[in-house]
């Protein structure tokens, strides 16, 4: 990524104003501020070959970019916290990349560094966080049924609308609802919401299982780093703190580079179902009832379900998977 932010000293004298408001609440913010409050010239840490780390996140996140990068120290490094900026009128005026205006962006944090040669570099860093004892489904994508089809299409993956129709129905659009049919209703016995994985049109199923297959790759790099349509953030690397911590320097993180990621997520499995039950709800499964829960790689596809969004299509990061993955 080479991009290069209009002002970096404005946009962090605004961050910095957001994050005071809001200390301790989002941990993008507090890994942007250790990174700027670090003293440069940096001695890079020798951190190994392995993804999984405990101790400082913003010296672990620069240590691994400078591994990556090829230095073992920086002249400099400044990161700006793009929520911090969104949460900010100004900084929703002001963000602004290459002369693009920036609405959304996959990237949580991006960081200007100057390596031991003078070479500058502008990164992007997708940031995930756990604060739970045991780690948690972290979410990737949200978007609706047909959105994810056109983020597909627009990217030279081809949907046909059998595969849209089926879609619509895992997701419980309306007029794909088992409630806007009576002939499905008729002695159905689970959510009348939606269409499960299993019960959806069987040649939009099939189209959706050779699409995972043979695509799973493109994919999966979409949802990481392209979900927004014209995003002038795109994210290099993903940094996840995996579980709550006893303190900042205790943190346990695994950090990817995307392609790394995407690597391992291949080889850690291809397109599978899972059964599962529904369980907790208003619509829970009689006994012996099973659905089939569509994943790829570390990344599981859901329905929704929230009261304000219920029909949205959502892509989270496997729970755990940073155990999961080789090396």
């Amino acid at each position: 990524m080479t991009l290069t932010p209009l002002d970096p000293a404005h946009a962090l004298q605004i961050q910095a104003g957001v994050v005071g408001r809001h200390a301790g609440h989002d941990f993008e913010f507090a890994l942007a501020m250790a990174i700027n409050q670090c003293l440069y010239p940096l001695d890079l840490t020798e951190i190994g070959s392995g993804h999984l780390f405990t101790g400082d996140p913003a010296l672990l996140l620069l240590s691994y970019m400078g591994q990556r990068l090829g230095t073992a120290r920086l002249l400099r490094a400044s990161a700006i916290s793009t929520g911090a900026l969104a949460t900010s009128e100004e900084g929703k005026r002001w963000l602004s990349i290459n002369g693009v205006t920036v609405s959304k962006c996959k990237s949580d944090l991006v960081i200007s560094v100057q390596r031991e040669d003078d070479v500058n570099l502008t990164i992007g860093v997708s940031a995930k966080q756990c604060n739970t004892l045991k780690p948690t489904n972290a979410q990737l994508y949200f978007s609706t049924a047909k959105g994810f089809c056109s983020l597909l299409i627009n990217n030279g993956i081809p949907v046909t609308d059998t595969a849209t129709r089926a879609l619509r129905q895992f997701c419980g659009d309306p007029g794909f609802r088992p409630s806007d049919h009576p002939a499905i209703m008729l002695g159905r016995l689970t959510d009348p919401r939606r269409l499960f994985w299993e019960e959806v049109d069987i040649a939009g199923r099939q189209e959706w299982q050779l699409i995972f297959t043979t695509r799973q790759d493109e994919i999966t790099r979409l949802l990481l780093q392209k979900a927004y349509l014209g995003d002038p953030l795109v994210p290099d690397y993903l940094l996840h703190k995996t579980k709550r911590a006893a303190h900042w320097n205790a943190t346990e993180v695994a950090i990817y580079s995307i392609e790394e990621l995407i690597t391992l997520s291949q080889r850690y499995q291809g397109f599978v179902t899972r059964p599962y039950s529904v369980r907790k709800g208003s619509y829970r499964d009689p006994p012996g009832v099973t659905h089939l829960a569509p994943r790829f790689g570390v990344v599981q596809m859901q329905r929704g379900g929230q009261k304000q969004h219920p029909e949205q299509l959502q892509f989270n990061l496997e729970a755990g998977y940073f155990y999961k993955l080789s090396f």
